[in-house]
Order: structure tokens, then sequence, then C-alpha cells
């Protein structure tokens, strides 16, 4: 019997804030343990919390993004349970009355978008983080830092609606790159800034319910979920086939040997004995409020896709490239202002400026500290001149970031090789040392005309203009045989 998986997801956005979520402690990753740590965050006897609004700020961003419905009124919640970094053995969330409800996030473009529905989406506080010494090593017994208690979080719940462990990886993917985009928090899975828990079950192909889930944790990278999920669906499957009965529980996966683990039986809510938090009033969100973070809220990325494809004419492929961060789009629109064409833009940003970001480990903000807007607009028109050529514009560039070379002599030097004088014997030179290609396109075989071209702008040092040693070579061996 076919078997079909059914898969939601978990996802916990850490939010960039300043502050933690209901005290002024700061929320920036790397200080000395327990350092960050206030009466509050800790749990101690007295201690009141206070909402951060720059959270709720947040989270009516993501809100607005995904098309949820923002509740005026919501309810922070106690989910009561003890584990070792909840220093006050329960955690501030929200229940049965979240902020911001239903919505959906597109994942791809034109016919292939499709759109994922979610449950919901609300704001809670992070827990502290364990240090075990079976798997940190440095020390004889179990640490706690609390520095990271209390950091904002936003808990964004999906529908069951995935079917493939690959359309949970696309999922991720759009979800880090949206809330990179409305600059609410880093995304990164890595470092924990975007963590992912997954609840699967399978069931017959064609069937409408659903069988018995269980839990994956421990998800610390996209390619992890992927791997993660898949690893649970084949072990449901043959567990099934083997007449056995699928227990629900909680799993945690080891990616790093391809292992799941039975971490305990799964909890229901009503083993975190919910109830209103005491000392927090119901959040109320005014319709100004929410106005005002509508006003805020800026192009979103798959709107951004579509404008760029209508209004500059580019490929679906490489709006997608471009679309992927709002840094890559100010950079192409930045070059059109400063007068290269929309379309040399795009090409040099998608195929050369996140190259060269992606292999020197720098953000664009970086790329655009040691390549000016100035000097670089300047080289991509001389590009489309033809007063220097791509390969030797790429070369300049190279030497601009790896080797400190001054932007400024983007404005002048490589000059592009054009005349005949120059040309014409490194064309001759070629057709004399290929005699099999020259043949070959004699003969009707058009398509190695490419290849003498670029043995003659390896003769120039890549300093020829293709068009120009094309015509010279065209001219030089005749026109071809028809075939």
């Amino acid at each position: 019997m076919a078997y079909e998986a059914v898969i939601g997801l978990e996802c916990h956005i850490q939010l960039n804030t300043r502050s933690k979520m209901f005290c002024d402690c700061p929320a920036a990753f790397g200080a000395e343990a327990n350092t960050n740590v206030c009466p509050v965050c800790l749990g101690l006897p007295g201690a009141l919390p206070r909402a951060n609004r720059a959270a709720i700020d947040s989270a009516l961003r993501l809100g607005l993004a995904l098309g949820s419905t923002l509740q005026p009124e919501s309810v922070f919640a106690r989910k009561n349970y003890f584990y070792p970094d909840m220093p006050k053995n329960y955690q501030i969330t929200q229940y049965d009355r979240p902020l911001c409800e239903g919505g959906a996030l597109p994942v791809g473009a034109g016919e292939r978008q499709r759109k994922f529905e979610l449950i919901r989406v609300h704001v809670e506080e992070d827990t502290g983080k364990s240090f075990h010494p079976e798997r940190f090593g440095d020390h004889p017994v179990s640490r706690v830092d609390f520095n990271r208690a209390g950091v904002p979080l936003l808990e964004l719940v999906t529908q069951p609606v995935f079917r493939e462990p690959a359309e949970c990886a696309a999922f991720l993917v759009g979800l880090r790159r949206l809330v990179r985009w409305l600059g609410i928090s880093e995304g990164d899975m890595e470092k924990g800034h975007l963590r992912c828990d997954a609840n699967v079950s399978i069931r017959p192909a064609g069937d409408t319910k659903f069988g018995t889930k269980t839990e994956l944790k421990n998800l610390n990278s996209i390619r992890g979920v992927e791997k993660g999920l898949a690893a649970e669906i084949a072990r449901q499957k043959r567990a099934v086939a083997a007449g056995e009965k699928i227990e629900q529980a909680t799993l945690l996966y080891d990616a790093d040997h391809d292992k799941l683990a039975v971490m305990r039986s799964k909890e229901h809510a009503h083993d975190y004995r919910y109830f209103p938090e005491p000392d927090l009033p119901v959040l109320r969100v005014s319709a100004a409020w929410i106005a005002a973070a509508r006003v805020a809220l800026p192009e979103l990325p798959w709107e951004t896709e579509r404008r760029l494809e209508t209004e500059y004419a580019l490929s679906g492929e490489v709006a997608s490239i471009i679309g992927a961060d709002r840094e890559h789009v100010r950079l192409l629109e930045d070059l059109a202002r400063a007068g290269v064409s929309p379309r040399t833009a795009a090409n040099w940003v998608a195929n050369v400026v996140i190259g060269h970001a992606n292999r020197l480990g720098i953000d664009l903000a970086r790329f655009r500290e040691r390549v000016p807007l100035g000097p670089f607009a300047t080289l991509l028109k001389r590009v489309e001149s033809a007063q220097v050529t791509a390969t030797a514009a790429k070369g300049m560039l190279e030497d601009v970031l790896d080797k400190g070379a001054d932007p400024a002599g983007f404005v002048s030097g490589g000059e592009a090789v054009s005349g005949d004088d120059v040309l014409l014997p490194l064309v001759r030179a070629v057709i004399a040392e290929n005699a099999g290609p020259v043949e070959q396109y004699r003969n009707g075989k058009t398509a190695t005309l490419g290849f003498l071209v670029g043995q003659v702008m390896k003769k120039s040092g890549g300093q020829a203009v293709p068009q120009t040693v094309k015509e010279i070579l065209m001219r030089e061996l005749g026109q071809p045989a028809e075939r």
C-alpha cells in the first residue's frame, strides 16, 4: 500500500530587538554567561514583566506580510513545565488568544508559486541554554546560561499542508528570506535565530484521516529538517509495514549521524496547564497602531520579484536570485539610477556581485564599502559602451576585492581593443593554429565560431571586444557552406 506523509511545522523566530521580551536586559548574543539577567527574566519573587513594544511591532509586521488576521486583543499565558534552562519553570507565551491568526506564506514564483497556510503567529519568550559534558566536553557537569532566557520569539505554526520534506525546506528558505527582508530577525538556523520542530504522520495515499503524529526536535539547519523528516517518514513506513503501531512521541534527530532517538512521550496541551498570565494585562493593539505598521511595511519579496520582471524585463530566474535579498535589489536599483541599464546591472548583481560576496563571506553592505557605487556604475557603463570588455572589468573588480586596488581605477584603464591593426594579426594567428575548427566552420558547423572567438580573446588578454572579433573572423573565413 502506498502511503503519504502529512507534515506541519512549528517555527521559532528569534527577534533582533535591543532588549528581552519582558524586561530591559540586553538581548544581544555573546556576553559572559549569566550577565544579561535580572529579577524579571530570572523569575524572582515580586518581579513584574512588561511587554516589549518593539517585539509586538515585529509580530505585527510579520502578520501583515503573511496576510494574517491581527487580533485587537490577545492574551499572554503561562505554559508550565520543568526544564533546567527555564528559571521560572514556566514560559510566558500565547495560547488560545494569539496576536495573529491564519495567513499564508507564498513560496516559489509564477505558476510554480504555492501558498502554505498558517494557523497562527504568536509572541513568546525564549529559554536559556544548557551545556552538557557529552556534547561540549569542556566541563565535568552540566551548566546553564540564562542570558537567552526571555529573549523575544515569534512562534509560527503552519497547517499540516506539507507532503514532502523538500516542501518544508522550501518553506523555511522562504520564511528566512521574509524575516530578513522585514528586518525583524537574522533568520540563521545554524545560529539559532530560526528553529524548527516538525509534526509528521503517514496515512494511506488518498485518505483524509490523520495518522498518529510524532514531533521532531533538534532540527538546526534547513538541510537537517529535510533529512530528519525523510528519516522519520521512512521509519514510520517500516513500522507500519511490520504491523507495528506508531506511538505519539517527541524525537530528537542527530543530523551528524542521521539517527533518530525518542526523547519523551508526546505532551498534550493540557499537560502544560495553560492559564492566563496574571502579571500581564490583555494586549490591546489599536487600529491606529495596526495602520501605522501597515504603512511602514515594505514591498514584499514576491511583489518585488514580479516588479523586477515587469519593470526591468528580467527573467523569472534572475528576478528570483536578486529578490532573495533586499540589498541585492537596492544595489540593482542604485546602479540603474546611476545610468547603468537594468539588464546589465541585474546580470552583474546576480552573476558576479553575489558570487564574490559569498566567496569572501561578506554581505552586500561590506561589498559596497569596498566597491563604491559611483566607480562601479562607471565601470559597468564602460562595459556597455565597449570601452572595456566584461572580462577585463571582472579582473579589475577582483583586484579591488582581493588585492585592495583603488576603485578609482574603474574610471580609466583596461581599455578594450577593437582596431583591425591589433586584432587582425591575432585573428589570422588563431585561424592558422586551429585548422580543424576552421574547416568545420567552413563546412557549415557555425557553432565552432564561438570557440575561435574565445581563442582570440585569450590572445588579447581579454581586452578584445567580442563582437568585433566575431565580425573580423567571419570576414576572414568567408561565408560557411549551407548544411
